[in-house]
C-alpha cells in the first residue's frame, strides 16, 4: 500500500502542478483590469467580474467562426483523403506502393517556412489566396502524409482474409472499403480527426500568410489582444480559454478512440 500512495501522491503532484496555469488563467479572466496584473496573478479577485469574457467574446467571435469554417471541413477532408490512401496502400498493393508511400512520408518532414513563399504564388494562380478556402486547401496537402500514416498503420490490422473474402464475393474496391473496411475505421478517423483539427485551429503561420484580415482564424484575433498603453491581461486570459474550448471539446468526445487509434498497426505491419 505504501507504494500505492506514494504513485497516488506523485500522480496529483503532478496534476495540480500541470493545473497551476490553468489556476491563473480562469482566476485572471474573472479580475477587472485594475486587479489583471503579474504581480497579482496568483491572487483571487476582489471583485468577480465577466466583463472580459465579453470583450474577450466581441473580439475573438469572427475569428472563432473563421476557424470553424477551416477546421471542421478541413479535417473532415484530411481523413476522408488518408483513409482512401492508407486503404490502397495497405490492401490494395500496385507495383511501386512501398515507393509512393516513402514518397509519402518525405512530406512529413518539409517544414512549413520552407514553402512558404511558392505556396503564396501558387495560392495567387490558382486564385484563392486571402480566404478560409486556400487556407483549407494547405492544410489538407500538407496534412495528407501524416493521415495516410495512420490510416496505413490502421488497416494493416485488418485481416487480410475479409479483403480476400470481398474479392472472392465479386466485391471491387470501392465496395469493399465501404462495406468492409469504413464500418471498423471509427478509431483512426478519430484520431485523424483530432490530430487535424487540432493542427488547423492552432495554426498561426499558415493563417498570417495566406489569409487577410476579414477570414483571420482564432489564433491570430488571439494575438492581437493587446493594449496600447497597457497589457489587458484579464481580456488576453478570457480569450485564451474561449480559444481552447473547441479543441477540449473534440479531445473530450472522441479521446477514448485516439490512443486505440494511434498503437494500432505498432506491433504489426
Amino acid at each position: 500500500m505504501t507504494t500505492r500512495h506514494v504513485r497516488f501522491a506523485l500522480l496529483l503532484f503532478f496534476v495540480l502542478l500541470f493545473l497551476l496555469p490553468v489556476y491563473v488563467l480562469v482566476v485572471t479572466s474573472f479580475k477587472p483590469l485594475s486587479e489583471a496584473d503579474p504581480s497579482q496573478a496568483w491572487n483571487l479577485p476582489r471583485v468577480w467580474t465577466t466583463e472580459a469574457w465579453g470583450v474577450a467574446w466581441e473580439k475573438l467571435r469572427p475569428g472563432i467562426v473563421n476557424s470553424f469554417l477551416l477546421a471542421v471541413p478541413g479535417s473532415l477532408i484530411s481523413a476522408a483523403l488518408g483513409a482512401m490512401n492508407g486503404y490502397v496502400l495497405s490492401k490494395w498493393r500496385f507495383p511501386g506502393s512501398e515507393l509512393v508511400f516513402t514518397l509519402f512520408l518525405f512530406g512529413m518532414f518539409v517544414p512549413y517556412q520552407g514553402v512558404m513563399i511558392p505556396l503564396v504564388q501558387l495560392m495567387v494562380n490558382l486564385g484563392v489566396y486571402g480566404g478560409i478556402p486556400g487556407l483549407v486547401l494547405a492544410h489538407v496537402v500538407y496534412g495528407i502524409p501524416i493521415c495516410t500514416l495512420i490510416f496505413r498503420n490502421y488497416y494493416v490490422t485488418i485481416p487480410d482474409e475479409l479483403i480476400e473474402a470481398s474479392r472472392v464475393d465479386g466485391a471491387g474496391m470501392l465496395r469493399t472499403f465501404a462495406s468492409i473496411v469504413l464500418p471498423v475505421s471509427g478509431p483512426a478517423f478519430a484520431v485523424v480527426i483530432i490530430w487535424q483539427f487540432t493542427s488547423m485551429w492552432n495554426d498561426f503561420l499558415f493563417a498570417v500568410f495566406l489569409t487577410g484580415p476579414s477570414s483571420w482564424p482564432t489564433t491570430v484575433m488571439l494575438n492581437n489582444i493587446a493594449g496600447a498603453q497597457t497589457v489587458p491581461y484579464s481580456q488576453q486570459m478570457a480569450a485564451a480559454i474561449l480559444a481552447s474550448i473547441p479543441t477540449m471539446i473534440i479531445y473530450v468526445l472522441l479521446g477514448r478512440f485516439f490512443m486505440r487509434g494511434l498503437m494500432a498497426g505498432a506491433l504489426k505491419g
